[in-house]
This record gives C-alpha cells, structure tokens and sequence, in this order.
C-alpha cells in the first residue's frame, strides 16, 4: 500500500489539503484553498526569523503548510517552446502540541502530501498529480511514499523526485539539482528528467525572508533560487526531446499565509533578457489599507544579475490587467501591464495560449508568458504567471 492510495482516501486528502470538508472550493472568507483560515497552534511566520541552510531547504512540521515549486521556460533543438511545472505540497493536519509522542500506526497521518506536474507545448498541456500521507517524522525514501530530507536534499512522491547533486558542503544544496516525473504510458507519456544549474544565489524575499501577504501581517517565509540554467529531455505525446532553458524554484512556507477577505493571487516570476529577475503578486483582496475595501494588495521583489534582492511595495509596484480570456468556465486576465517605476519599466506581459489550466483536485492556473516592451513591443524575457481563486 505504500505506493498507492486508494480513490475514496484521494478524495479525502484533497478536502483535507483544501482545509474543508468536502473536496470543493471554501467560501470566500477563508481565502483560496483555505490559506485565510486561523491556524491556532502551529508556529507563525513572521519578520526576524533567522534562515539556517541546508536545513531550511527541508521541511517544517510545525507550520500548517509549505511547498517546494518549480518553473521551467524550456525550448528544444528547433526553438520551439514547452514549459515545464513540478511541485510538492505539504499539509500539516495537526499542531505540534497536538501530535502524539509516537506515531500510532500508518493511517494516522498528521502530514499529507500532495504533487503537481504539468508539460505544456503549444495547444497541448498535460497536467498530473499524486497524493501521499506521512508524519511529522524525519522521513526515509526508502521507508516513505512521500517527504523531504534536507541532508542529503531530497524531495519525492513516488518517483517524482527533486534531488541535489551537490558533493561540496561548502556550496548550496540547491545549487545543481536533478528534477524528473512522469505521468501517462505510450503515446499518451509525458514528463521531463531535466538537470539544474544554479548561475547565481539564493534570493530572500521581503524583510530577510519574511513576504507579507496582507496589511493584517499573515505572510510566509520566501525563498527562491531564480537563477538555473537548465538541460535535459522532456517527453510529451509519446515523443522525447531536448531541452534548454531557464527555471525558478520557489520554496515557502507558512501557517497562514492569507488574509480571510484575500480570495486568490496573481503571481509573476519573470526572467529578463539584460539578466534581471522579478517575482512579483497580487493579492486579491485585503489591500495596504487595511480595511475591507477590497483594495488589492502589491509585494514583489527587484533582482539584478548578481542576486542583490530589493524589495517592492505598491509605490515601487503597479500591476493592470488588460484582457481576459474564457478558461474552464472562468474569465482571467491573461494579458498584464507590469509598471517599474524605479527602473524604468513599463512591460507587457502576454499568456501566448491561455488554457493552462491546472485540472487538479484544488484547481489553478498555471503557464508560461512573454514580457515585452509597452512602447517598442521588443521582447524583453519570459517566465510563469500563476493565477489562482478565480
């Protein structure tokens, strides 16, 4: 049973992972997927916390939730376009104070794990995903389903795997990685067995890692390794090629990471041509005003080549849809301006084929996108948009 779980026990672990009790969207008030909801017990996010690498690459129990989410901008030999996702969720179940002292059995999970690929070429995308329980526990690939170890790093669900191929200790665990799954069998496979290359730092985002969320103070701790150079094979509809490209790793967690008037996010990680990188978001929701207005709240964050990390606010920061497009029944804006002040930029940042919708249990959206000039309409880089609570 190790390696599969039931379908009547996925549909529970997915309303479990929503926070609610069936596996359909909460009501509004808890915020998308449940992340508003209060988390009485578990540890806070909060400013002046002190970050503690290679052991924050692994997990933490005793906040509610956290993930470890890739991004990949990839083209193969022709240059044509694909984009690859691969993310593992995890979901504590009970506060630390509420855990017994030794795990009373395997279905007995305070942790459950939830995983999302996705490969996208042209019209196409093809989207899996897999669930796992487990505890709170140092986990072992060989005994568990499902975990993370932050020595050696390892992150996994079954045989999707993200795994460290680096020997010096003296270098980041996160530096050169490997990152493989695969869903489907025939002509129906689809996957990627790819190999990262960091080209520059870890970037801490907000105040020292803390990323606040809402004018309340619910936020997360942010990290991201935004620099990969990327190579490998990625297959799709039966047939295998090679890829070159540019990935994003974000890793985050939280215990409530939203607001409970904030319904969803617009989130932007975008590689520039002259080598700058910017993530930036919209929280729905909840705005800098601190009432219920419905102002939106901005937070992003400004990264030169070198990895000097500046932090953006709504003056530093303006984010404009411009069009929407009809996606699984929902209107989303699938065309942005981006607007820099500081740096002189006013950007265009287009979904070229809007269906990237995540069909999974707690449903998204999820693509690539191009950035180009306002004025000029010159291509000025590429990266992800990931939209969700719509």
């Amino acid at each position: 049973m190790r390696r599969g779980i039931r379908p009547w026990l996925v549909g529970l672990l997915v309303a479990l992972l929503a926070g609610c009790g069936e596996p359909t969207p909460p009501p509004p008030t808890d915020g998308f997927a449940g992340l508003g909801a209060e988390a009485d017990g578990f540890a806070q996010a909060a400013p002046g916390t002190t970050l503690r690498f290679p052991a924050d690459h692994g997990p933490h129990p005793d906040y509610r939730l956290e993930w470890w989410y890739l991004t990949a901008n990839l083209e193969d030999a022709a240059g044509e376009p694909l984009g690859v996702q691969w993310t593992l969720f995890r979901r504590a179940q009970r506060a630390p104070d509420e855990r017994p002292a030794s795990p009373p059995g395997p279905w007995a999970a305070d942790q459950l794990w939830m995983a999302h690929m996705a490969v996208s070429r042209g019209t196409t995308h093809r989207v899996a995903e897999r669930f796992a329980r487990g505890h709170a526990g140092e986990a072992s690939p060989e005994r568990d389903q499902a975990g993370v170890t932050a020595r050696p790093f390892r992150a996994w669900l079954d045989d999707w795997t993200m795994e460290s191929r680096v020997g010096d200790p003296q270098q980041d665990a996160l530096d050169r990685l490997t990152v493989s799954a695969g869903a489907g069998a025939g002509d129906d496979a689809f996957g990627y067995r790819l190999t990262l290359q960091a080209q520059g730092p870890l970037v801490l985002h907000g105040e020292g890692g803390f990323s606040q969320k809402s004018a309340d103070g619910q936020g997360s701790i942010y990290v991201s390794q935004p620099f990969y150079r990327v190579a490998g094979e990625v297959t799709l509809e039966g047939e295998t090629r090679t890829v070159t490209g540019n990935a994003w790793l974000d890793r985050e967690w939280s215990s409530q990471l939203l607001g409970p008037e904030q319904t969803g996010w617009d989130w932007f990680s975008l590689h520039l041509s002259d080598g700058h990188r910017l993530m930036a978001f919209r929280l729905r929701g909840g705005g800098q005003g601190g009432d219920e207005s419905g102002d939106d709240y901005l937070s992003g964050t400004w990264i030169t080549p070198g990895g000097k990390a500046t932090p953006l606010d709504d003056d530093s920061l303006a984010l404009e849809p411009l069009t929407t497009s009809t996606v699984a029944g929902r209107e989303m804006p699938t065309r942005w301006r981006l607007i820099l002040p500081d740096q002189g930029l006013d950007l265009i940042v287009t979904a070229p084929h809007a269906d990237r919708w995540m069909t999974t249990k707690v449903s998204y959206w999820e693509g690539e996108v191009r950035v180009t000039d306002h004025a000029s309409g010159e291509a000025r880089g590429r990266g992800y948009l990931e939209m969700t609570g719509y």
